[in-house]
């Protein structure tokens, strides 16, 4: 079974778009605008991929080069999302943090083949959730260390380092960036079939295939997303990985 380019996917997408925007309307969200731009650059950025991955995926060396190229990407989008752009490369050593170790077990054991029609998918999966981990922390840690700094004075006055001040009110909140993980692989089977079951379905695999490649790809995410968290966490409360603002707030 395949999903082929036509009428019927372009019908099926543009449908899709209008519920998007008349719900959207209805709700006053005020990102219509938004997710118009967002479903365009992605057909766009779906095209140049699949091109350039046609290109790539026979030549070793050339895939990781690609994976490199995604990574830069999640770098710098999750350095915008938390507004935060000029730490991004303290952003980029808590997504490694987590994504190289992840992708070492998966490719050093064998359990994912060394070509790059099975490296490409599974690092960009991997990739791809360190980076919403990332950005989930940093949005719940800045704010709270803006509107808790009275409790990070508090505990300098009690003779608390800044780092172990900083962390009494980032720590409670960094779990929380691990919850819509935890929720995904709690639910797989039951309410949902993600993207790397359903690849392998699609692309002709066995169910019991499918269930395998995803249960790979789950506990790599689980193990990348709790890596990216925990460095990232200790960057923030080493006043490393904040933005501007905090940098100067949160003073020894």
């Amino acid at each position: 079974m395949s999903i082929e380019p036509g009428w019927p996917v372009a019908i099926a997408l543009a449908i899709l778009m209008l519920i998007t925007l008349l719900a959207h309307q209805v709700a006053g969200y005020q990102l219509a605008w938004p997710s118009a731009i967002a479903g365009a650059r992605a057909l766009l950025q779906l095209t140049v991929v699949a091109l350039l991955i046609r290109w790539v995926i026979e030549d070793l060396a050339l895939s990781f080069g690609f994976v490199a190229l995604m990574f830069a990407m999640a770098v710098l989008t999750t350095s915008r999302r938390t507004g935060s752009p000029g730490t991004w490369h303290w952003a980029a050593l808590a997504i490694a943090a987590g994504v190289v170790p992840a992708l070492t077990v998966i490719l050093a054991t064998g359990a994912v083949p060394m070509k790059g029609i099975a490296v490409i998918p599974v690092a960009g999966i991997v990739i791809g959730n360190a980076m919403t981990a990332n950005t989930l922390v940093g949005r719940r840690a800045y704010p709270a260390l803006r509107e808790e700094h009275h409790l990070y004075e508090a505990g300098l006055a009690l003779g608390m380092s800044p780092g172990d001040s900083a962390r009494e009110i980032v720590h409670p909140r960094a779990p929380e960036a691990l919850l819509p993980g935890l929720d995904q692989v709690t639910t797989t089977g039951v309410v949902t079939l993600p993207g790397a079951f359903i690849g392998v379905m699609l692309g002709g695999g066995t169910p019991v295939m499918a269930a395998t490649a995803q249960a790979l790809v789950l506990f790599g995410i689980m193990a990348a997303q709790t890596f990216t968290v925990l460095v990232a966490e200790r960057l923030i409360t080493r006043r490393l990985l904040v933005p501007a603002d905090l940098k100067v707030a949160l003073i020894d």
